[in-house]
């Protein structure tokens, strides 16, 4: 029998907790996304005034992150690298997306999910996503 480590609601409530308090220390708004280890959510959250389109965006970063298990920027780049580049539509999955913001959370060299923010500028998702993996490393 496989044993599958994964985040759990904990993991994900200080991700989002960490997150939350950054924003709104800025006065800014955003939409934060936990997902386990196959990109599925475990928790959303948008914050007052994030835009309505994040919610989607912020899901699918961490899906993205959490199935290539690497940055969801990573995915982007690639698809747009001259000569070399892929179309994230032959995936098969329409929730792939390179937009950045999205981090996978490694525990041991395993992949056991992703954190995602969307809203804002494109450092700023990926800066506060890596607060979020950082608050759940830290337990």
């Amino acid at each position: 029998m496989l044993t599958v480590p994964s985040l759990g609601h904990a993991d994900a409530a200080r991700a989002i907790r960490a997150i939350v308090d950054a924003i709104l220390a800025d006065g800014k708004c955003a939409v934060i996304a936990v997902a386990d280890q196959q990109g599925e959510l475990i928790a959303l959250s948008r914050l007052d005034g994030a835009p309505y389109p994040s919610i989607l965006i912020a899901a699918n970063k961490a899906w993205t992150a959490a199935r290539e298990r690497r940055p969801s920027m990573d995915i982007g780049q690639a698809a747009r690298a001259r000569g070399a580049g892929f179309d994230m539509g032959s995936y098969g999955d329409c929730r792939y997306t390179g937009f950045g913001g999205g981090l996978p959370v490694i525990v041991d060299g395993t992949v056991v999910g992703a954190v995602a923010v969307s809203g804002l500028s494109t450092q700023e998702d990926i800066d506060l996503a890596k607060k979020g993996v950082d608050a759940i490393l830290q337990g």
